[in-house]
């Protein structure tokens, strides 16, 4: 298991839009590299919206979102659309990715055993170095919890931070 101040691991994946993204090209920049189960599900859409209503405040710190699951790249288009996400859904089917993170788990929906992302969201820092780990994530103040550990108290509060009803910014 990855410990904050161990180098994070690199990696390349395929972003939706077919889009390659490789975590070395982040470097001199924070990463929010979060990992949810399934696109569509209540609780990731709460999550991913946290993210983009914070988006700007994020982006104005030097900081990128990065969200990854197992999901198809058609599945993730469809997602970043219907919520207007701001960021890159990496697409992880096999798990490689989050098997590196340590966060790839065996979990057992509806009596059927399935492997996927558990719900874990790592801070790196700008050379390349985990800076907080946040493992199995409550969604409903997460992403503003994050952003204060990126930059300090925010003024808005949890509940105007994590609306998905807002709109984008």
């Amino acid at each position: 298991m990855l410990r904050t101040g161990d180098l994070a691991p690199d990696f390349e994946g395929v972003a939706d839009g077919g889009q390659k993204v490789l975590l070395s090209d982040f470097r001199g920049r924070k990463v929010i590299l979060y990992f949810y189960p399934k696109d569509g599900t209540p609780g990731c859409m709460l999550e991913a919206c946290s993210f983009r209503n914070l988006h700007e405040e994020f982006k104005a710190r030097n900081a990128v979102i990065l969200g990854i699951s197992a999901d198809s790249l058609e599945s993730h288009d469809r997602f970043k659309k219907r919520h207007k996400l701001p960021f890159p859904l990496l697409s992880d089917p096999q798990g490689k990715i989050a098997s590196a993170y340590g966060v790839w788990r065996e979990k057992k929906v509806f009596g059927v055993r399935l492997n996927w992302p558990s719900r874990t969201t790592f801070i790196i820092g700008e050379e390349g170095r985990i800076e907080a780990i946040y493992d199995s994530v409550n969604v409903f103040g997460h992403a503003s919890r994050v952003l204060e550990e990126v930059t300090g108290p925010l003024r808005q509060t949890d509940s105007e931070a994590d609306d998905p009803a807002s709109s984008a910014k």
